[in-house]
């Protein structure tokens, strides 16, 4: 391991506590850091004089790995830019669920481990999703999550025609649905009902949410179907979609959401021996 990207949530990580500790001991170890922020942050925010940040886009290219100190969003918005240039992401929670990350601020001393190489990779599956209207795309991206059309914050149902390889699986009225990664399974698909699905499995898992029929339950399919969903073209009010949690795109009646496997990983570096399980149980024992 000869060169480390850290990229810090400001708002979360206080004074940068946390990734000044990490920076010691990397440092410590012989490892080269580049110290960058995740996203742009309010002009307002003040930046410690005494810390040195670098241009992400310009340290990324270079870097063997980037350590993410955050939440699941703020590890779910990196995961994008490692995983488009095939760099491994390790996660240091600093949220409060934080199933994705794989230590706590408390377990830093195990970044010693990179050093020596000893770490593991996770392979984890994303989704590619596209908006289609009529005959263009309006919209593509990818995500390590989910994938989430909802209806707004207007207190009226809405409806959605869902297809598996273009062949009817749900029609769905309801407050939305929840497309998900077997990682995202544990996010906003299982607030709304959905299941826990183990990460390294092969599988795409549709749920409804608060649907107004009692028949809507949640589907798992294989990771080889494409699943489409469309808004009815006689619908009177606007659906929203939104990626991993990112900012969302309006859809207007007659768009259609292509949801496939993506033809990339995201990379999860693994420092624990913990099973899946283990992690599941004490990350519920939080709540």
């Amino acid at each position: 391991m000869k060169s480390v990207v850290l990229t810090p949530n400001p708002y979360r990580d206080k004074n940068f506590h946390t990734v000044r500790e990490a920076l010691r001991i990397l440092k410590e170890c012989g490892v080269q850091t580049r110290l960058c922020l995740p996203f742009e942050v309010d002009r307002s925010f003040e930046l410690p004089r005494d810390l040195r940040f670098a241009r992400l886009d310009r340290e990324l290219p270079n870097a063997d790995m980037v350590i993410c100190f955050g939440g699941d969003g703020t590890i779910l918005h990196m995961a994008k830019a490692a995983t488009r240039r095939g760099i491994p992401i390790l996660g240091v929670n600093i949220g409060t669920m934080g199933f994705i990350a794989e230590l706590e601020s408390t377990e830093l001393d195990k970044l010693r481990k990179l050093a020596a190489g000893d770490y593991t990779l996770d392979h984890r599956m994303m989704l590619d999703v596209t908006v289609q209207r009529d005959r263009d795309i309006m919209f593509h991206d990818i995500c390590l999550n989910d994938v989430a059309i909802t209806k707004g914050t207007v207190a009226r149902i809405v409806h959605l025609g869902i297809k598996c390889d273009g062949v009817s699986a749900m029609e769905c009225g309801g407050d939305g649905v929840v497309l998900a990664t077997p990682t995202g399974s544990t996010a906003y698909s299982l607030s709304a009902g959905g299941p826990v699905v183990e990460p390294d499995a092969h599988s795409i898992i549709i749920t409804p949410i608060c649907a107004h029929a009692v028949a809507s339950r949640s589907m798992v399919v294989s990771d080889r179907r494409v699943v489409t969903v469309e808004m009815e073209r006689n619908a009177r009010r606007n659906a929203f979609l939104s990626v991993d949690g990112g900012k969302a795109l309006r859809l207007n009646s007659g768009d259609v959401a292509i949801v496939k496997k993506s033809n990339l990983e995201t990379k999860l570096v693994r420092l624990n021996d913990r099973s899946f399980y283990e992690v599941l149980s004490t990350k519920f024992r939080k709540q």
